[in-house]
C-alpha cells in the first residue's frame, strides 16, 4: 500500500551527521518555528543491488510547485496524493529528466566524490544562512512518546524518512508504491532568491509506472539498459525517454482568441507514427496526436481541448501509444508572463 503518512516537513536545519554503517542515512536535525525538533533520515545507500543511489541536484530549481512552498506552515503538513495536492512525483510532475540522475557511492575516500558529501554541501550552506529553509518530502514518523532521538538526543523522537522516489519499486518494497508521494529535499535561500532541490532514486526502481498504483508497467528486457544513458541515450521500446522531446511551447500568445502550441523534436534516425500518442497537461487532460514525425524533424502541435496550457504555470507531458512517458517539462507563472514569447525547455 502507499505511504501511510505522506507530507512535507518545513524548518530550519540545526545539525547534521554523515551516513555510516550497514544501512547508512544522512541525518539532518531541523526545528520548526514553534521549537519542535525533527530528524530527516536520507537514504544514501540501497539495500537492493546495485547499492549506489541515483541522485540529481538542481542548483536552480524552477518549477510551479515552489510558488506554494513559502505559504506552508512551519512543521509537518500532510499532503494529498493527487496532481494538485502539493506533493512530489518524479514522473508525473516532470521534476527532472531521467538521464540527469547519476549513481554515486555513499562514502569514498577523497573530497566531493560521494553522496554524503554532495548532500552535505547543500545542508552546510543552509545551516550557515540564517534565512534558509528546508522542505523535506516523505513519510513522517513519531512523535515517539518519551523516547529520545537516536542521533541528536532531543525528546520525543520525531521526524521524516523515505526521502526518495517511492514508486516503481522492486522486491519487498513494491508495497510502498504510490503516485504523488515521492520524497526529496528542497532548499530555499531567500538572500539569493534561489531554490535548490535534491532528488534520489534507487537503481532498482522503474521510470515507468501505473498512474493509479505506482507499480512498474514497463521494465527493460534482458540486456537492455535499466536507466537512460546520460551521455548518449538510446531509447528503447520499454525505455522511450527522450525519443521525442518537447522543445518549446507558446503558453501565452498575443492572439485573440488565444492559441497555444508546442514544438516536438524527433531525436531518432527513423520516422515516427504519432497515432495513439498524447499530450497531457497539468490537470492530466489528454489530447491525441496524429501524423508522422520525420527522423530528426520538428513539428508544431496546436493544443486543443480538453488539454490546455495555463498562464499560471504548468506541466506538459508526452506519452507514446503504450501510455509510457517519453518526455515531460514544466514552466512557472513567471516564465509564462511574457505574452507572445515561447517558453524554451
Amino acid at each position: 500500500m502507499p505511504l501511510k503518512n505522506y507530507g512535507v516537513l518545513k524548518g530550519r536545519p540545526i545539525a547534521r551527521r554523515l551516513g555510516a554503517g550497514s544501512s547508512p542515512h544522512y541525518q539532518i536535525h531541523i526545528a520548526d518555528q514553534a521549537g519542535t525538533n525533527y530528524r530527516i533520515a536520507v537514504n544514501v545507500k540501497s539495500k537492493l543491488a546495485p547499492s549506489e543511489l541515483m541522485y540529481h541536484i538542481k542548483s536552480h530549481f524552477v518549477h510551479p510547485l515552489t510558488a506554494g512552498f513559502e505559504a506552508l506552515a512551519s512543521g509537518f503538513t500532510p499532503l494529498d496524493r493527487t496532481a494538485l495536492g502539493g506533493g512530489l512525483d518524479y514522473i508525473r510532475g516532470n521534476l527532472l529528466q531521467p538521464a540527469m540522475m547519476t549513481p554515486l557511492p555513499f562514502n569514498v575516500p577523497g573530497p566531493d566524490n560521494d553522496l554524503n558529501e554532495k548532500v552535505d554541501q547543500i545542508v552546510q550552506r543552509a545551516m550557515a544562512e540564517a534565512d534558509a529553509t528546508v522542505y523535506a518530502f516523505g513519510e513522517r514518523w513519531g512523535p515517539e512518546n518519551n523516547k529520545a532521538d537516536a542521533y541528536f538526543g532531543f525528546v520525543p523522537g520525531n521526524g521524516i524518512h523515505d526521502i526518495h522516489m517511492n514508486q516503481g519499486n522492486a522486491g519487498s518494497f513494491v508495497g510502498d508504491d504510490g503516485v504523488w508521494q515521492d520524497g526529496g529535499l528542497v532548499f530555499h535561500f531567500p538572500s539569493s532568491n534561489q531554490w535548490t532541490a535534491l532528488f534520489l532514486k534507487f537503481q532498482s526502481q522503474s521510470w515507468h509506472t501505473d498512474d493509479r498504483t505506482g507499480h512498474t508497467i514497463a521494465a527493460p528486457e534482458p540486456g537492455e539498459p535499466t536507466q537512460p544513458d546520460p551521455v548518449a541515450p538510446q531509447p528503447t521500446e520499454n525505455l522511450p525517454d527522450g525519443l521525442v522531446r518537447i522543445m518549446a511551447a507558446m503558453v501565452n500568445s498575443k492572439e485573440s482568441p488565444e492559441r497555444e502550441w508546442l514544438y516536438l523534436l524527433n531525436t531518432s534516425d527513423r520516422d515516427l507514427a504519432l497515432e495513439g500518442w498524447q499530450i497531457a497537461d497539468k490537470q492530466k487532460a489528454k489530447m491525441p496526436l496524429a501524423g508522422t514525425l520525420a527522423a530528426g524533424g520538428v513539428v508544431k502541435v496546436e493544443i486543443k481541448p480538453p488539454a490546455a496550457l495555463s498562464n499560471k504555470g504548468g506541466i506538459i507531458t508526452l506519452l507514446n501509444a503504450k501510455g509510457l512517458k517519453v518526455h515531460g517539462v514544466s514552466y512557472t507563472k513567471q516564465q509564462a508572463g511574457n505574452p507572445g514569447w515561447l517558453v524554451v525547455f
